[in-house]
């Protein structure tokens, strides 16, 4: 009686080994860990101070008076205001702190637009081709002609004016990046949907009769959207300079209504020359640091899915060794 074959087991990857950023960490060595950990320890800061504003800032983002009086305007940094006050009453730490909400929000209402839109339309025009796909490209790239902050600007001042409240500058900001955005995502998903329609499990699921919908839902979206992740990263940072920039430029969101860094860069200016520099060394840092914290991880991310990169790292770690 011939012996059985002894079963195939098929090995379960751990959990760690799946997850994006654990698995970037173990995968990374000398600098790029370096790089990595550095990006996500300024990020992490900036996303639990967002989330733990409310205990973490001692007044309000609009406070300018409390149980003893007015605060005083442009006063240097004490105790009882950490990093000094603006020329309106603000207490600089407390706007600082409130701006992370407002920063959060508007990249995840802006990236969220900008892959729904970017992820439907590249799929479709990579898959179908024709003059869907030729009008796609054309409304794409005249777009990413213009100068993203410029686009910005102008879609701003359509939707709000320059001057709304909270929730309707959140929503004007992140709809002036998500017209910025789209075309970015566009790009990527409709050239892996042009390389992966022609691979052969596409055409397998053809010949068994699936939809032109279905095979882009069920086995095209899957495969060609595995770079949205570093994409995402990128543009979170991205997202965070074209808020400052609109906010310094006058059309942001309205200081009652929520604490915006850019706005606070732009009421700054004035007290450079008084030698007033807290009201805009603070609000700089926070852009400063939250970008290049995203950079990091972003950065980092992309070398590591480039095989060469994340091999000849490896290499170099072997060698010191």
């Amino acid at each position: 009686m011939p012996a059985q074959p002894a079963p195939i087991i098929e090995r379960r990857i751990p959990l760690r080994d799946r997850l994006p950023v654990l698995s970037h960490v173990r995968r990374s060595a000398g600098l790029q860990r370096g790089m990595l950990v550095a990006g996500l320890v300024l990020t992490g800061a900036f996303v639990l101070t967002a989330v733990l504003a409310p205990v973490i800032a001692p007044y309000g983002y609009a406070q300018i008076a409390d149980s003893s009086g007015n605060f005083p305007t442009q006063a240097a940094p004490s105790g009882q205001h950490l990093w000094g006050t603006t020329v309106s009453g603000f207490d600089v730490f407390s706007r600082v702190v409130w701006g992370t909400q407002t920063a959060v929000l508007v990249i995840v209402v802006a990236v969220a637009l900008s892959i729904f839109a970017g992820v439907a339309l590249g799929l479709v025009s990579g898959y179908m081709g024709g003059w869907l796909d030729r009008i796609l490209v054309v409304v794409a790239d005249a777009v990413y002609a213009f100068p993203s902050l410029l686009v910005a600007i102008v879609m701003s001042i359509v939707i709000s004016g320059g001057q709304s409240s909270l929730w309707g500058g959140i929503l004007a900001a992140a709809i002036s990046i998500t017209v910025v955005f789209i075309p970015q995502y566009f790009r990527v998903i409709r050239a892996e949907t042009i390389r992966l329609k022609a691979e052969p499990f596409v055409e397998s699921a053809k010949v068994v009769g699936a939809s032109s919908w279905r095979i882009m839902a069920r086995h095209i979206f899957r495969n060609a959207t595995r770079t949205i992740p570093l994409i995402f990263t990128l543009n979170a940072s991205e997202a965070i300079l074209t808020l400052a920039g609109l906010g310094f430029l006058g059309f942001g969101i309205e200081p009652t209504s929520a604490a915006e860094w850019g706005f606070d860069l732009n009421k700054a200016l004035s007290d450079v020359t008084a030698g007033i520099w807290w009201t805009g060394v603070f609000p700089g840092l926070a852009i400063v640091l939250t970008v290049l914290g995203l950079t990091l991880v972003g950065e980092s991310m992309n070398d590591l899915a480039d095989a060469r990169i994340r091999t000849r790292g490896r290499q170099r770690k072997g060698t010191a060794a």
